[in-house]
């Protein structure tokens, strides 16, 4: 087998845990972790549920002019990458990062696994967390994609468990613009956290998307739809011929 070799590592801000970079040999095969956790934290080669978070919130949006994405967390960058694939010239994509290290990852040799989504033009940087933009209350977004954690908890960063509170929820719903979507991606679904979405003011579907395309573990990703008034009725759950790992 292949060893994996240590590349980089970089602090957590707010913790005390790092997150540790590896590549496996030669190959264009790259792992993250956090440190003190056996299991991955991402792998490069396990990224079509990243892209179906993106493809399932840009579709909401996909016939407005020039829409503007807000993407919570870059990662290895393939959720920016497919919401970049999915929308047009005159779209705007802001990215915002925790970690700055993660950031020059992504434009070093990590970059090239999801082809450099950070040189696109249509690309903004925000390096800090994503709930300073969201607390800011302006309806400035047409869609808001997170995908910070391992779910509506914090596990990287505890501070992400406001990004899923009523109050967060509230602030992503401020930030919105009207018939905008919030979508967040888990890797387990989460009654309460349904609940806590249509109790912010959302329309909920519940997706289940796949690991890899076809196969692997379920994971869980939510559509709110931002309308006028507090919706009624259970949340409609749509399986998903999508993907996604961590």
């Amino acid at each position: 087998m292949i060893p994996w070799v240590p590349l980089a590592r970089a602090a957590i801000p707010g913790t005390t845990q790092q997150l540790c970079l590896h590549r496996r040999g030669d190959l264009l095969e790259f792992s993250i972790q956090i440190s003190g956790y056996v299991s991955e934290l991402m792998n490069s080669r396990m990224h079509a549920s990243e892209d179906a978070l993106a493809e399932l919130g840009c579709a909401v949006i996909s016939g407005r002019p020039a829409p503007h994405v807000l993407v919570g967390g870059l990662g290895m960058g393939f959720t920016l990458a497919a919401a970049l694939k999915a929308l047009g010239p005159g779209s705007r994509v802001t990215v915002a990062e925790l970690v700055p290290e993660v950031v020059e990852w992504n434009r070093g040799p990590l970059g090239e696994c999801a082809a450099y989504p950070l040189h696109d033009p249509r690309t903004h940087v925000h390096v800090g967390d994503v709930a300073e933009l969201l607390r800011q209350g302006h309806a400035t977004y047409d869609a808001v994609l997170l995908d910070v954690d391992n779910g509506p908890e914090g596990m990287t960063h505890h501070g992400n468990d406001w990004l899923y509170s009523p109050a967060g929820l509230a602030a992503a719903r401020r930030s919105l613009r009207p018939g905008g979507v919030l979508a967040v991606w888990s890797a387990t679904p989460d009654e309460r956290f349904t609940r806590r979405l249509r109790q912010a003011g959302f329309r909920v579907d519940v997706h289940t998307v796949r690991a890899r395309p076809g196969k692997g573990a379920r994971h869980t990703i939510w559509l709110a739809h931002r309308t006028q008034g507090a919706p009624s009725g259970p949340p409609r759950v749509r399986p998903a011929d999508s993907r996604r790992s961590r």
